[in-house]
């Protein structure tokens, strides 16, 4: 434990998907012609551009882990640790493993790499990728839906994650008296900062607060569940995307190994990690486990909520990054919709959160997530990430990795070294 851990940096793919203006679906004009990246290419252009970034031999390299959810479903491959040491001859017969928790798989894989620093390594790569547009919505709800207890939950809607979080938002929204357009401004932020992020999913795609605060054809709610539908549209989901993210955790040695300063990569000051029963639902109303994690995160970085200068947190949708503020200590409950409508969390705001879009304007390939959010805070915090770069330069930062019904929760705090 006593081992310093830093993100030396790395890369972020597109996220692309359907919205997307090169995204390869049936209607695009390009269909037959050629095809959407796959998960080979994704995470092979991810671990190049990473190494190019950092001016880093892959050689280096003593440990790397790869953040997959489902890709036996989406694609029919599992074995990705494998599929990590085909991308580069570098990092054949390295020691290369496959790290899934759902939505968090991302996150959990940062928390391997840590141990692996911590217990002696002094280069790790974390990648994560995910390919999911190759089934239709409700074949792809059926296979995201094992982030659940399927036995339990799957019947609850054909897509049961969204029904899972309309029920939230209906226990939120009943408790604390929260309107359809306090949690609309949540995508309306997401969007807007989606469009100053050329590597956004959603970058071509404007939503003003009329739009996602009322249901209409383009918006509609979907879901079949009669109780919950009210409280869903699509513009309160995260994007079903595809794209892959790699980065660099590096010891002290590590950063000399690589020929670079401290001043070049950020230092993990705390992780939380926390895991709660698949087969027990606790409070609608609050993310237990995310608390608990942030709670752990804080405690070892001898920091409080008031510290962080900027964040990436899980907002799978809506909902959930009105739950994160909360969970994470930035609002007390039932006040999160408040840091939205005062503009606290805008990229120019005293804390600005999801500045890149979020999983719901960025995009949401579940396994890359959790480690693009790290990517995101890196770039933020050494000044990369062009016309959404917030105005001051952070010193520190959160990540909050959460996977299924708030189930497996990853948080992170980071300290720029600039």
């Amino acid at each position: 434990m006593s081992r310093r851990v830093f993100v030396a940096g790395g890369a972020i793919t597109p996220f692309l998907g359907k919205g997307h203006p090169d995204f390869i679906w049936k209607r695009h004009p390009d269909f037959g012609q050629r095809e959407n990246p796959t998960l080979r290419e994704l995470l092979t252009s991810a671990v190049t551009q990473a190494a190019e970034n950092v001016d880093a031999d892959l050689a280096l390299v003593d440990k790397a882990y790869v953040a997959n959810f489902v890709g036996e479903l989406f694609i029919n491959q599992g074995h990705l640790g494998a599929a990590l040491a085909g991308v580069h001859p570098a990092l054949a017969l390295k020691p290369t493993m496959r790290v899934e928790g759902a939505c968090a798989s991302g996150g959990l894989a940062m928390a391997c790499g840590v141990d692996a620093i911590r217990a002696g390594s002094d280069v790790v790569l974390v990648t994560g990728v995910e390919v999911q547009t190759t089934a239709s919505a409700r074949t792809g709800g059926d296979y995201l839906a094992r982030a659940a207890d399927y036995e339990r939950q799957r019947s609850i809607d054909d897509f049961t994650f969204p029904a899972l979080f309309a029920r939230r938002t209906k226990a939120y929204r009943e408790a604390f008296g929260v309107t359809e357009e306090d949690i609309g401004r949540a995508a309306v932020k997401a969007y807007a900062n989606a469009n100053k992020n050329p590597l956004a999913h959603m970058h071509a795609r404007k939503v003003d607060l009329a739009f996602a605060a009322a249901v209409n054809d383009k918006n509609p709610n979907f879901l079949s569940h009669e109780e919950y539908s009210p409280f869903l549209k699509v513009t309160d989901c995260s994007q079903v995307s595809d794209g892959a993210a790699a980065m660099f955790l590096v010891s002290e040695e590590g950063l000399a190994k690589m020929g670079l300063k401290p001043s070049d990569a950020i230092e993990l000051l705390g992780l939380g990690h926390a895991t709660d029963s698949l087969y027990v639902d606790r409070d609608l109303r609050e993310m237990t486990t995310t608390r608990t994690a942030a709670e752990q995160a804080y405690a070892q970085a001898g920091l409080v909520a008031k510290d962080v200068d900027v964040a990436e947190v899980h907002d799978c949708f809506t909902v959930t990054e009105l739950l994160m503020y909360e969970a994470l200590g930035f609002a007390e409950p039932g006040k999160g919709s408040e840091l939205l409508k005062e503009g606290v969390t805008e990229i120019d705001g005293a804390l600005p959160v999801n500045t890149g879009g979020g999983l719901v304007g960025f995009g949401h390939p579940v396994g890359a997530t959790g480690v693009k959010q790290v990517l995101e805070l890196h770039r933020q915090m050494k000044g990369q990430c062009g016309e959404y770069q917030v105005p001051a330069t952070p010193s520190v930062g959160m990540t909050a990795n959460m996977g299924g019904d708030d189930k497996t929760a990853v948080v992170g705090l980071f300290r720029n070294l600039a």
